[in-house]
């Protein structure tokens, strides 16, 4: 059996290849990786190149002995089971729940705070959170703290779970925004856990190498330009 290759993608604008690494470094799999630019203009020909592999011609994709698995989701669920299943709770209804966590990152949690994108959370300077962003991370923050507490910690249902590392995407655009809500704080601790885990820093360092990548989305219409420097939340962690 040949080493699976993961072609992933640039590592401050793919957070969908960050998820799927992770996954695969928790698991313990031996893999090779192949960073693919995703950035224009070359991402239009790179990710042709990727199709002649992957049906969606997108990135993140796992070739496993000359199979192609071409999801992030699908690659996650792959390394939970290349480790024994540690990555999902033992308990059948908390196994639900956090593939039903999973799956709202997978089909939903984009539209949350969409003008914060991945990108942004690598941006020298950062906007203000407008009245509506600064409300869904409550929402989405208070969902998790839920989890939090009745795990006691340290992760989402106690152990490092596929739940966790989906997620991670999405905190760290949001956290890099520093919204003031009060379930920041009972997400806290789990947070500054996450970031200190060792793939997320190497990730992470990696990634504030490269030149940040401007989205026209990233500033609201009507609102004026506010922008302002962040304390970098990840440097603690």
């Amino acid at each position: 059996m040949s080493r699976p290759k993961l072609y992933s993608g640039t590592r401050n604008a793919s957070s969908w290849a960050m998820r799927a690494w992770l996954a695969l470094r928790a698991a313990g799999v031996d893999f090779e990786e192949e960073i693919v630019n995703i950035v224009r203009p070359q991402r239009f020909a790179n990710l042709k190149a990727v199709g002649r592999i992957s049906p969606p011609a997108m990135v993140p994709v796992l070739v496993v002995d000359g199979v192609a698995i071409y999801d992030s989701l699908a690659i996650m669920e792959y390394a939970n089971d290349a480790c024994g299943g540690r990555l999902l709770p033992a308990d059948v209804t908390q196994r639900a729940q956090a593939r039903s966590l999973a799956a709202w990152q997978h089909s939903g949690l984009s539209n949350i705070c969409a003008r914060i994108s991945f990108e942004s959370a690598f941006y020298p300077e950062k906007r203000t959170l407008t009245a509506v962003e600064t409300s869904e991370c409550e929402r989405l923050f208070g969902v998790l703290a839920k989890y939090v507490a009745e795990s006691s910690g340290p992760f989402l249902f106690g152990t490092l779970s596929l739940a966790d590392l989906i997620l991670m995407p999405t905190i760290v655009r949001l956290v890099a925004h520093d919204p003031v809500v009060p379930s920041r704080d009972a997400i806290e601790a789990w947070t500054q856990t996450l970031l200190a885990m060792a793939d997320v820093k190497e990730w992470m360092r990696d990634a504030r190498l490269l030149p940040p990548i401007w989205s026209d989305d990233y500033l609201v219409p009507g609102q004026p330009v506010d922008l302002r420097v962040i304390p970098d939340p990840f440097d603690a962690a």
